[in-house]
């Protein structure tokens, strides 16, 4: 579960920003081939928040689609599994995005 060290640094950053303002809401682009659960990181976010800046903010996960270009055929399309084949059969592929993990924004009173 590296959902929680995840989360543990995401808070750490987020309050070294905040500068001891209170934050109210924050946003996470996970990628959908990033490995990491939302679900996870949403349960572990009350816990790991308890006494800093953050508790009792709101989280908004964006799950960010991945995508790929065949090296074999050229070809760009959605990736949802990085076992996953171009429709050309290759599996020579270049991963353009899915795998991201950013804070996009956070809110402060």
């Amino acid at each position: 579960m590296h959902e929680l060290s995840i989360t543990r640094n995401v808070v750490a950053i987020v309050s070294e920003h905040a500068q001891q303002r209170k934050v109210l809401r924050v946003t996470l682009e996970v990628g959908e081939l990033s490995a990491i659960m939302p679900e996870a990181i949403r349960f572990c976010f009350d816990i790991c928040t308890q006494g800093t800046p953050l508790e009792g903010a709101r989280l908004d996960i964006m799950q960010t689609p991945g995508s790929a270009t065949c090296r074999d055929c050229g070809a760009e399309f959605a990736l949802h599994d990085i076992l996953a084949r171009c429709v050309c059969g290759g599996t020579h592929l270049v991963r353009r995005g899915g795998d991201e993990l950013n804070i996009k924004e956070m809110e402060v009173a």
